[in-house]
């Protein structure tokens, strides 16, 4: 188990939280000042930046080889682009957005939940490919440097709830974790969110904990614990894992 070394303060409901170039940017729910941008060592508040015309977040994710951040908006169903100086430019997805990631392309990944799709775009909005996955309700997706795609799946009412592992077409399950929603360990309540690392771990938070899995989604440990968890606003933990995509 880490150990806590870092909280940032409380406010308004988190929507999304990502690194990119030393800073931390934490997105809130609110009319302005919506990207707090905050010291990665320190954890201060060092600037705030507002989308203008949005309305409801659903996820960020920031891109280092573009040193820009992508925000998605299922209000208006587009995603924003927003680079480190403030600037902003948005595009249409034509369907709601969910989650968000970046693949080793640099390109933009969302997931749209109501059609189990993922779509692909480039850093400027235009459209590359669409799939159609084989799972219910898909809320976030990330792609592997081989090109197979992670997937978290499941809302209220769907019969299973998990993290899946998808061919690089989308169309075939190959690893999958999870089964009837719940709260034991093997199990989940619609899983939004989850993280990859260098090494293709998954960090999943879910129930009031963060779970890893190893590559192939088979159970390794828990990594932060519901105490822990409990009132999370974000924390940084420290251990074996501490320099990984943080979740929110």
């Amino acid at each position: 188990m880490g150990q806590l070394v870092h909280t940032l303060p409380e406010g308004e409901p988190v929507r999304g939280v990502t690194l990119l170039a030393g800073e931390i940017y934490l997105l809130r729910r609110k009319e302005r000042d919506q990207v707090e941008v905050y010291d990665v060592i320190t954890y201060r508040l060092q600037r705030c930046l507002t989308v203008p015309d949005a309305r409801e977040f659903s996820d960020m994710t920031s891109c280092k080889h573009n040193r820009c951040m992508y925000i998605g908006d299922y209000g208006v169903e587009c995603v924003y682009r927003l680079d480190v100086q403030g600037a902003v430019t948005q595009w249409a997805v034509s369907d709601t957005p969910w989650g968000l990631s970046v693949n080793a392309a640099h390109n933009v990944l969302v997931t749209c939940f109501a059609v189990r799709k993922i779509k692909e775009f480039s850093s400027h909005g235009d459209l590359l490919r669409e799939l159609t996955l084989p799972v219910i309700t898909p809320w976030h997706a990330i792609q592997t440097r081989s090109g197979q795609f992670i997937v978290c799946h499941g809302d209220l009412g769907d019969p299973v709830h998990r993290v899946s592992m998808t061919s690089a077409d989308g169309r075939h399950i190959v690893h999958s974790h999870g089964g009837q929603p719940g709260s034991d360990t093997d199990q989940y309540d619609v899983p939004h969110h989850l993280a990859v690392d260098d090494n293709e771990f998954v960090f999943r938070y879910n129930n009031r904990r963060v779970t890893l899995l190893s590559p192939t989604l088979e159970y390794v440990r828990q990594v932060v614990s519901r105490d822990q968890c409990l009132n999370l606003a974000v924390h940084r933990v420290s251990g074996q894992y501490d320099d990984h995509q943080h979740l929110s």
